[in-house]
């Protein structure tokens, strides 16, 4: 990637620290309905379920996804699986000036199936952050003629960090998405996020993420930017959530990114992930 490409995806990010040092109380946790993740697995004999949908979409084509469903398990200590069954529709824009991307008929179907493991291989210490890897493998379940799908087997390959500081918690990290297919790149990505405690039923966060063009077979066909905001609301059935989040980009290619869904965790001892900062220093 050339030094001034590099230059325009992380100099948001480093605009965001700043502002963020002026925040307080943090909650660790990362994920839906955000595109940076954390090194945090369900613990061990938890369940997650979401249900969601969501829009990522560019001057050059609008892609929807809904309904998708996600299932998570923590099966063993440290290690989290992990899947994901969209439905979703592709919208090119057939406009000319962004050929040979956003060309084509829109199409509505079942989507590529997420599979993937979250291991956490560094747990956190006094002085050193918790790592961790969320491999996926993208499944070719979607039709690939009418753009619903890749076609092949593809890969993200994430790295991802958290750190409690005092009342803080950051999550943060990046990747590398492996495709191998006409139309599509390969790419690099990254995101940072933070989380604060509004009041006992309302966390609002805030992240910036970037990404390198992704091809021209895909909505993203130039680099981009993203500073997304939401919420997470807890309703007062134990573990229920309404998860919500939109950004749009500061840098690059225009870009606007919506997340909305519904989410459930159980298990024995359940709550503990997503805790906020003042609760796990208790323990």
């Amino acid at each position: 990637m050339k030094l001034g490409l590099l230059l325009r995806l992380f100099t948001p990010i480093c605009m965001l620290l700043r502002v963020l040092l002026c925040a307080t109380k943090i909650l660790a946790q990362a994920g839906p309905p955000f595109q940076t993740d954390d090194p945090v697995p369900v613990d061990y004999g938890h369940y997650e379920f979401y249900v969601f949908g969501g829009v990522d979409g560019t001057p050059a084509e609008l892609d929807s996804t809904g309904p998708a469903f996600e299932f998570n398990w923590g099966a063993l200590p440290r290690l989290q699986l992990h899947a994901i069954l969209p439905w979703g529709t592709v919208n090119p824009t057939n406009n000319p000036v962004y050929a040979p991307g956003g060309v084509g008929p829109s199409a509505v179907g079942l989507t590529d199936t997420e599979l993937g493991a979250k291991i956490a291989w560094i747990t956190e210490g006094r002085y050193r952050p918790q790592i961790g890897t969320f491999t996926m493998f993208e499944m070719p379940t979607g039709n690939y003629s009418e753009g619903l799908g890749v076609g092949r087997v593809w890969y993200k390959l994430p790295v991802w960090a958290y750190k409690q500081l005092g009342t803080w918690g950051v999550d943060g990290g990046a990747g590398y998405t492996v495709v191998h297919q006409i139309g599509y790149r390969s790419f690099p990505y990254g995101g940072f996020l933070v989380q604060k405690n509004v009041n006992g039923r309302l966390d609002a966060s805030i992240e910036v993420f970037s990404h390198a063009r992704e091809g021209f077979a895909t909505a993203q066909t130039e680099a981009s930017t993203l500073i997304d905001a939401g919420f997470a609301y807890h309703f007062k059935s134990p573990g229920l959530q309404l998860l919500l989040a939109y950004g749009h980009s500061v840098a690059g290619q225009t870009e606007n990114y919506v997340y909305l869904g519904l989410y459930k965790t159980w298990g024995k001892n359940k709550g503990t992930k997503g805790k906020s900062v003042a609760d796990a220093m208790q323990h």
